[in-house]
């Protein structure tokens, strides 16, 4: 007897022979159900509590480092250009996830385009991407700062600084693309649920019904060769900028040095940290439970925006002083 299985074809069910080759014939679901957080959906309206509150300060955080760099001539400078570049990038990075995600919280819209949920995806790993090697662009401009401070500002010139913004983002996407084209491809045979709050890559190809060895080969070298050699350069930049910094005569000075770079390793931490733990649980995590993993995911996504501008705000006496100033000159 000749064997049959399903698979999803726009939406419905369609049954075809396992003797079939021509599977180009079966295309993708027209749409996929997001489950939020499974295990926690009776607590989806209190976790968005929390959700929200994190997503309104980024989004407020980050529009005042914009406006006040905007405004104010002083901070026209490479820090404070990649320090823009982190804010647009952690807006776009939050706001690719977190409205769809309080429409699962709040009104139970679980439902996203097949498109919708690739353009999701796009937007999710380009952007975290871009986010990397930003923090790499940084550690270069402290690197310069301290060790070649008389050269600072012939070597990061405005052109440099946008051309190091430019190669950002075409790398972000080039890495990224493969992904969509990938998912795009694969049959989804099995179910159109995705048990995320979010379309990732690594939940979304595991509903594939065919052999996507390819995509997690391709993801973990992603992982290892653009994550790794990020950390990499960051790791190699401290090394000397440390070296330097302990090489001046005086204690006082090389606490006010290293006090330069204090908010860029707070910012690093808050991103390399809960990034690569919600990576790597979703590789080698089989005994993490999903919904620790997913709420990490979220983490991974919505806190370090909501972290890099109070970091930058308070540590920064440049920034603190205009943003002082600037609520200061609105009372007056």
């Amino acid at each position: 007897m000749q064997k049959t299985r399903f698979c999803l074809r726009v939406g419905h069910l369609l049954p075809y022979s396992m003797s079939d080759s021509n599977i180009t014939d079966f295309t993708n679901p027209s749409t996929f159900i997001l489950l939020g957080i499974p295990g926690l959906e009776a607590a989806h309206v209190w976790i968005s509590i929390p959700f929200c509150t994190v997503y309104s300060i980024a989004i407020l955080g980050n529009f005042t480092i914009l406006l006040i760099v905007k405004r104010e001539p002083s901070l026209h400078g490479p820090m404070y250009y990649f320090l823009c570049m982190l804010a647009i990038t952690d807006l776009v990075l939050s706001t690719s996830t977190l409205p769809k995600m309080l429409s699962i919280f709040w009104l139970n819209s679980r439902e996203i385009n097949f498109s919708a949920c690739l353009t999701q995806m796009f937007f999710i790993h380009c952007f975290s991407g871009m986010e990397s090697g930003i923090l790499v662009a940084m550690a270069l401009d402290r690197y310069v700062a301290i060790c070649h401070p008389l050269r600072h500002s012939t070597i990061l010139t405005n052109s440099v600084v946008a051309k190091i913004g430019l190669a950002m983002v075409l790398r972000g996407g080039m890495f990224v693309l493969p992904f969509l084209i990938l998912a795009r491809q694969w049959p989804y045979c099995r179910t159109n649920i995705i048990p995320h709050s979010y379309c990732e890559h690594t939940v979304m190809v595991k509903l594939a019904c065919a052999d996507i060895r390819i995509s997690s080969y391709y993801g973990l070298f992603v992982l290892f060769f653009v994550t790794g050699v990020d950390v990499f350069f960051i790791a190699m930049s401290y090394i000397q900028i440390l070296r330097a910094i302990f090489s001046l005569p005086t204690k006082d000075a090389r606490i006010k040095t290293f006090g330069t770079c204090s908010s860029h390793l707070g910012v690093i931490l808050a991103f390399y940290i809960p990034a690569l733990f919600s990576l790597l649980t979703h590789r080698f995590g089989q005994n993490v439970p999903l919904h620790f993993h997913i709420l990490m995911a979220n983490v991974y996504l919505l806190v370090p925006p909501m972290l890099n501008p109070i970091i930058y705000g308070v540590r920064t006496k440049e920034i603190w002083d205009r943003l002082l100033h600037l609520f200061t000159h609105k009372e007056t």
